[in-house]
């Protein structure tokens, strides 16, 4: 089986969100910031507790352009929230995009 996640030097976690379409990343490692719990399985991964993503979603290339023509563009609210289980993402309810409420496996790295 392919990885899903990848692991930094830094004691890091990363994997790319089928839900928000956004690269995550967890510390697994450094005592000195808060930590998830991993289970060391590249292809299967199970970390804990939650994710919590919470920010705004980047523009669009055709929000670019109508940003350059001088239209006001209000940013675009983004939460997602999810557990990652043995390989798969569970989004809970409060996310915002299509996937709040499913479980889908994780897409392999660089997918």
């Amino acid at each position: 089986m392919n990885a899903v996640v990848t692991k930094s030097e830094k004691g890091n976690i990363f994997f790319d969100c089928p839900g928000c379409g956004q690269q995550h990343s967890v510390n697994v490692d450094n005592p000195e910031r808060p930590r998830w719990t991993w289970n060391g399985d590249l292809a299967r991964p199970t970390l804990s507790p939650s994710i919590m993503v919470q920010g705004t979603y980047r523009i669009t290339d055709a929000e670019a352009d109508r940003i350059m023509a001088g239209e006001k563009i209000a940013p675009r609210p983004l939460v997602c929230h999810s557990f990652v289980r043995d390989g798969k993402i569970a989004f809970c309810q409060d996310s915002n995009h299509d996937l709040a409420g499913k479980t889908v496996d994780l897409p392999g790295v660089g997918q």
